[in-house]
């Protein structure tokens, strides 16, 4: 392999989890400056994801990301260059995504049709900026914690909520979750202080809160009386 190929996955690991960060800051925040924040949210969800899926890809080999590499015969030089991929190469469509994953790790994309359904939206709004009439920032939330948060875990031990551009990263990303009944994995010994200035709406789930507060405790939070 070309040696110009070998940071590849770590510089796209790092890539799609400031993508992340983005996604969450415009799924769970809002701003009266930008009417079409919401909608950016799925975009910045969707990049997240296929950066993030192709980075994982390639680990196994740089390679295994693209559909279609150049030919022998359209490169002049002995090797395939960093140049010639950007030049010539094709790399996976978004909706290929999950079973090229699968057959390069064995991993499955929790949620497929999540996923599905999602990229839709994306080019709904990517091609017509036409989001047909769904609130896209609960969809994108959803999305960052069905699909992404389940595959960063797998994949490397990650957690969603903590790539956020919020100065104070939890305590208002967590809340937004909890009102909404969003489930997400909980990372161990990051939440801190700010714990204590969370607001755990829980609504009226019984079921959502049961399940929540269990996550929370194998994490070692005991929030029961919250």
């Amino acid at each position: 392999m070309n040696p110009e190929l070998n940071n590849a996955p770590e510089n796209m690991l790092e890539l799609g989890l400031g993508a992340l960060a983005h996604a969450n800051w415009h799924a769970n925040y809002y701003s009266f400056e930008n009417d079409k924040w919401a909608q950016l949210s799925v975009l910045q969800a969707a990049h997240a994801a296929e950066i993030l899926i192709k980075a994982r890809i390639a680990q196994e080999h740089p390679l295994l990301i693209f559909e279609q590499l150049p030919r022998s015969t359209q490169v002049k030089s002995d090797t395939l260059s960093f140049e010639h991929l950007v030049e010539k190469a094709k790399t996976i469509q978004y909706s290929d995504l999950p079973e090229r994953l699968w057959a390069t790790t064995g991993i499955k994309i929790n949620n497929l049709e999540s996923f599905k359904s999602f990229g839709n939206l994306r080019n709904c709004i990517q091609h017509f900026a036409d989001p047909r009439g769904k609130d896209c920032a609960l969809e994108s939330a959803n999305f960052i914690y069905k699909v992404i948060d389940p595959l960063i875990n797998q994949c490397w031990g990650l957690f969603a909520v903590n790539y956020n551009e919020d100065t104070t990263p939890y305590e208002y990303l967590i809340a937004s979750l909890i009102r909404r009944n969003i489930e997400f994995l909980v990372p161990k010994e990051a939440l801190g202080s700010e714990l204590n200035y969370i607001e755990f709406d829980w609504g009226e789930s019984t079921q959502y809160k049961n399940k929540m507060v269990q996550r929370f405790f194998d994490s070692g939070y005991d929030i029961a009386g919250l």
